[in-house]
């Protein structure tokens, strides 16, 4: 890797902490500056704006973690139910670097830039449809398999996995806890017995 492309990399990453436990509107290109040791002028020459290094957060950072975190366990399923509930446990439960007091970070994303910001809506709607479609794909390969009823309907239980793991994210937030994780563990799992 050039330097300059180092140099980007750690920009992105230095900025995307500092985002992740403050918030994007609250961090400061003066801030990201100073984490990541590098000029203003080093700063500028790799991105115009601020806006332009969030998206670079969402589109070079953020995604190709999504797809290894929510996609491609997915991909590679057998049981599709179950395949879906350990990701979610995994991801509530044992991942390191998602941590319950900050949220998930494309969800703070969503809620801090999309209803301002055009292409920071398209960026993140691109982001959720890939995991609403991995979560299709895997559901509609289970009806296949005759290991789900037939009239299902995939899309459905895809909104209702997304909603609930951005709903219960917040309120992980709020509470500073992952208790409330456990809760919607729990009736996310009796949903997925009355599916079988």
């Amino acid at each position: 890797m050039k330097k300059s492309e180092a140099t980007r990399l750690n920009i992105l990453q230095k900025a995307f902490e500092l985002i992740y436990t403050k918030g994007y509107q609250t961090t400061s290109v003066d801030e990201i500056i100073a984490t990541t040791q590098v000029t203003k002028g080093a700063f500028y020459y790799h991105f115009k704006t601020k806006d332009e290094m969030g998206l670079a957060i969402i589109n070079e950072l953020l995604i190709s973690n999504f797809k290894n975190t929510f996609i491609k366990p997915l991909e590679t399923s057998y049981h599709p139910l179950e395949s879906i509930y350990d990701l979610m446990h995994g991801i509530l439960m044992e991942n390191d670097f998602l941590k319950v007091e900050y949220g998930c970070p494309a969800s703070n994303f969503t809620q801090e830039m999309a209803p301002w910001h055009i292409d920071f809506t398209k960026a993140l709607n691109l982001l959720s449809k890939q995991w609403e479609d991995a979560i299709i794909a895997c559901i509609e390969n289970g009806k296949k398999e005759g290991m789900l009823k037939s009239d299902i309907d995939a899309k459905e239980i895809a909104v209702f996995v997304m909603s609930g793991y951005w709903g219960v994210r917040n309120l992980g937030k709020l509470e500073n806890s992952k208790s409330v994780y456990l809760i919607y563990l729990k009736g996310l799992k009796s949903y997925f017995k009355s599916l079988q």
